[in-house]
């Protein structure tokens, strides 16, 4: 049995690597549009697990962000343009931007050793706040994009509570940690002989709001009530 965790594209290489060898995915976006399952009630083939709903959230974190930073004329945007759901998450988030008269600054960056230019471009945009999207490049080099905002002194959301644990300032989105839990209950459900095909593929029905005071502290920033008054944590 295969388990993956590296989003959208690891699960794509597994299902292009075997098609009999039981896989359980876990953190992917839409797992029926990248062809990963027939359906989610009922996948098919060996493939099941678990798909996030994040990427559909990008403009609730940049409304979160205004409210944070409201008298921002500019808030930037950091996306992989090599990511399939950029398209959709950059429309998302510009529509959300048009709603509050605010311009969207989109920066770039495919690869870690792009992390340092699109900062260097962020800083000439006079953006007030950043928005990171939901990209699994992103996930895995969570440590390095916080230490870059912190570095600009630029209010960041995320996608996962995991960004702000290391330093981030906010985050909204369901539970990585919940998700490869049941992934592995899923796992083990497999190995006890249930068949990949037969398990519905699973998508949060939750979502956590995270706050780190200490960074908004360091950042000069005041949360406001009504968002700590939402906040599932807060990290102080």
């Amino acid at each position: 049995m295969i388990l993956t965790s590296g989003g959208t594209s690891a699960a794509r290489a597994a299902k292009d690597a075997t098609q009999t060898i039981p896989v359980v995915f876990a953190a992917v976006g839409d797992a029926v549009g990248a062809g990963l399952v027939g359906s989610l009630a009922r996948p098919g083939g060996n493939l099941t697990g678990f798909s996030v709903i994040t990427g559909e959230l990008m403009p609730k974190r940049f409304e979160l962000m205004f409210e944070l930073v409201p008298q921002a004329a500019v808030i930037a945007l950091l996306v992989n343009p090599k990511s399939p759901n950029t398209e959709r998450m950059e429309q998302d988030t510009r529509e959300a931007a048009r709603r509050k008269g605010v311009q969207l600054a989109v920066l770039e960056a495919s690869s870690a050793s792009d992390f340092e230019k699109a900062f260097t471009g962020l800083s000439q945009t006079g953006a007030g706040g950043l928005v990171v999207a939901a990209d699994a490049l992103f996930n895995a080099r969570r440590e390095d994009l916080v230490a870059l905002a912190e570095r600009q002194k630029i209010p960041a959301t995320y996608e996962w509570r995991e960004f702000v644990a290391a330093g981030g300032l906010i985050s909204y989105g369901p539970s990585l940690a919940d998700t490869y839990r049941q992934a592995g209950v899923y796992a083990g459900r497999i190995l006890k002989g249930e068949k990949p095909a037969d398990l519905p593929v699973q998508q949060p029905t939750t979502f956590e709001l995270v706050v780190n005071l200490k960074t908004a502290k360091a950042l000069g920033l005041t949360i406001p009530p009504s968002i700590l008054a939402r906040a599932d944590e807060v990290i102080e």
